[in-house]
């Protein structure tokens, strides 16, 4: 193929770097006529020719490579990971109207109203609308004119360094239009990384001819694609970006108006989009929220809702911020999209905490712009209150655009002659371990009752085991048993015993020292006490002061045990606060043999503690009589001196109980400041009230604290 030569007065002097910046500002014109304006004026082979040639050029003569090349957008070396950076200026969210209707435009326009002190008689007020992209959001920042960084929002305050990436989205300009000595110092562009929907479908279908990994759905792909650390794998994607707003700019007349920035942006050759208008008032918004409604399925990119900017920035200024969001704009949200389709099968999957979720299986649809073949049903209320059976013919809605859920059945004659979902008739057992399932009698969620055995629940099971106020093994965190149960080292927490130093060492960051360390914790926890060891089993709505209730009422384990096994509710709920919910779970994690087993196997790895007499009724569990011993107290609100830890371990030091809940059975509530919901329960049962000076007064009465000016 021919190349064709620049123009004759570019071929005086150095032709090499004349022929560099020629084929620099031809390719940048072939973008600018591909991408803005959709009317390329070459065909791909010859773009690609151009390309190529620049490609050799700056690779045979280094120090002809410019930083803004179209060269640079095709992605340097991997990166081991991103670098953290912190905005110049924080990327706030803004708060989200999610009233669908057209009278959520006219109602912020009357907030706006009100916060300016705007009279009926005032003109309205002047609003930028614009559209709510669904994809990445990101922060540019360039330096006289050139792309010196690009962040992710992160949590506002601090983002990933994800230059490399976005400098390959081609319709993005590497350098600023305009003249350089008025560009301004330091610009920061806040927009959105997006993929349209043609170039989302494009690229699957020729992944799928490659036999490569498509991508999910636009917004992830956008995502995704600028979260690789091969900027190569990037530059591969067809991504897009829209400006909506700045940050940080140094040496700039920033106009009077967004919608007079979002005018200069483009100006500089930087994408915003052109669906975009300057609104007076909240009638003019929702009309402009309709309209937007209506086109949503033609648009060649997803977006969500729309977003209000009051225009004026003097009025931005004045109405300021509340709780870090701004009070001069609101994002209106759209309806989530729906469409139909047949419910095949309910299945259930088992979470961490042995909860049973059942999830619709459903033939595949494409709904919010993707293909969804699985929905959550939440629990069997849920399935209930919507009488979804298997078989119906469903309406799917994408909630938020984002999450598949069912909204009913489209009913038909033969709805009433399908069977009605029972979860526990039809999964009376654990699909991952087979052991029971059960379901209080006021609980929506069903559940596993074999905690310490089934595999769902093990990593879960095994922190809570470890933690400190449990059986408190130092060291042994969420990434050590996630490993601990991923090689096959633990399944149980009576395996832990068994481990030695040489196998932890071998573990990845577990050097010989900190395995070593690790061994001597989980030797030392062996000696331990009942009820840190009844709380350690993690039975369902026993915590800790139940568990400790538990072991002073019983005594022994296995007298407990008994009591469990034989179903014996009344002897369990004469332990203080142990109503039939938490009587009937201390008998279904008990009856089930693998927790048995475990709790075997803890004793038989070593596992020990004191115990003591049987206490039948609330008085013999008394430590003492006293002002606290025997005394159950609820603590609410923020004490003067003492943390919610430090008030309930006096208490407990002093024979009392702490619950988390007010009663009839409460004596005291311990009131601090911003006391909620706990203190108007106690007043309306008449439990007595005391503040922090209150409790102390109690103690020294006991003789726990000393009187005011003895020595502490």
């Amino acid at each position: 193929m021919t190349l064709p030569l620049p123009p004759e007065d570019l071929l005086a002097g150095d032709t090499l770097a004349t022929r560099a910046r020629w084929l620099r500002a031809e390719i940048e014109r072939h973008d600018h006529l591909y991408y803005d304006l959709d009317a390329p004026a070459i065909g791909d082979a010859e773009y690609d020719a151009l390309f190529r040639e620049l490609q050799a050029l700056e690779a045979a003569h280094p120090a002809l490579r410019a930083a803004d090349s179209p060269t640079q957008r095709v992605g340097g070396a991997p990166q081991p990971e991103f670098r953290a950076v912190r905005h110049a200026v924080p990327m706030l969210s803004i708060r989200t109207e999610t009233d669908f209707g057209e009278a959520a435009a006219v109602a912020f326009d009357a907030r706006v109203r009100r916060e300016l002190k705007l009279g009926d008689e005032a003109p309205p007020v002047e609003y930028c609308a614009e559209l709510k992209f669904d994809g990445l959001a990101m922060n540019l920042r360039y330096e006289h004119g050139l792309l010196v960084l690009a962040a992710t929002r992160g949590d506002g305050e601090t983002g990933e360094d994800v230059t490399q990436n976005v400098r390959t989205i081609r319709e993005l300009p590497l350098r600023l239009k305009g003249d350089p000595e008025s560009l301004p110092a330091v610009l920061e562009v806040r927009g959105e990384v997006y993929m349209r929907h043609d170039a989302f479908a494009r690229f699957n279908r020729e992944a799928a001819a490659r036999g490569e990994k498509t991508l999910v759905n636009p917004r992830n792909g956008a995502a995704g694609s600028i979260r690789q650390l091969d900027p190569k794998v990037a530059a591969s994607r067809p991504l897009s970006f829209f400006a909506y707003g700045i940050g940080e700019t140094v040496g700039w007349d920033i106009p009077a108006t967004h919608a007079g920035i979002l005018d200069a942006l483009a100006a500089f050759g930087i994408p915003v989009c052109g669906q975009r208008v300057v609104a007076k008032g909240g009638s003019e918004l929702a009309e402009f929220h309709r309209r937007i409604g209506a086109a949503r399925a033609t648009l060649p990119f997803a977006i969500d809702g729309v977003v209000y900017k009051v225009n004026s920035l003097a009025l931005q200024s004045e109405l300021g911020f509340v709780t870090r969001e701004p009070r001069w704009a609101v994002a209106h949200k759209f309806p989530a999209e729906e469409a139909t389709t047949r419910l095949l099968a309910i299945e259930v999957q088992v979470g961490r905490t042995g909860a049973l979720t059942p999830v619709a299986r459903l033939e595949p649809v494409f709904v919010g712009g993707v293909t969804v073949t699985n929905a959550t049903l939440h629990n069997q209320d849920e399935i209930t209150r919507k009488d979804v059976r298997v078989g119906d013919t469903v309406i799917v809605r994408r909630a938020g655009d984002v999450i598949p859920e069912i909204v009913g059945p489209v009913l038909d004659e033969e709805h009433a002659q399908r069977a009605c979902f029972d979860l526990i008739a039809a999964y009376p057992e654990c699909p991952v371990c087979g052991s029971h399932v059960v379901r209080g009698e006021d609980e929506a969620v069903a559940r596993c009752s074999g905690g310490l055995w089934c595999p769902a629940q093990r990593k879960q099971a095994l922190l809570h085991f470890a933690s400190r106020k449990a059986i408190d093994i130092e060291g042994l965190g969420d990434k050590l048993v996630e490993q601990l149960v991923d090689a096959g080292l633990v399944q149980t927490p009576a395996d832990l015993y068994a481990l030695d130093a040489g196998t932890l060492a071998a573990l990845e960051r577990m050097g010989e020292k900190s395995a070593a360390k690790l061994v001597a914790a989980i030797g030392k926890s062996r000696k331990t006490t009942l009820a840190r060891f009844i709380y350690a089993l993690g039975v369902r709505n026993v915590g800790e002061t139940t568990a400790r209730d538990l072991a002073r009422s019983f005594g022994a384990l296995d007298r407990l045990l008994a009591a469990a096994g034989s179903a014996d509710l009344e002897r369990l709920q004469r332990v203080p606060d142990v109503g039939p919910t938490v009587a009937a779970c201390v008998v279904d994690f008990f009856a089930e043999p693998h927790n048995l087993e475990v709790v075997a196997a803890l004793r038989s790895a070593g596992l020990e503690w004191e115990e003591g007499e049987e206490a039948l009724d609330e008085a013999v569990l008394a430590a003492a009589p006293g002002e606290v011993a025997g005394k159950t107290f609820v603590l609410t609100g923020t004490l003067p001196s003492l943390s919610r830890d430090e008030a309930k371990a006096l208490i407990e030091a002093a024979g009392g109980r702490v619950s988390g809940s007010v009663s009839k059975k409460t004596h005291y509530v311990v009131a601090g400041s911003e006391a909620g919901s706990k203190l108007e329960r106690a007043r309306q049962l008449g439990v007595e009230v005391i503040d922090e000076a209150g409790l102390h007064e109690l103690l020294k009465r006991q003789g726990f604290l000393p009187e005011q000016g003895e020595e502490q």
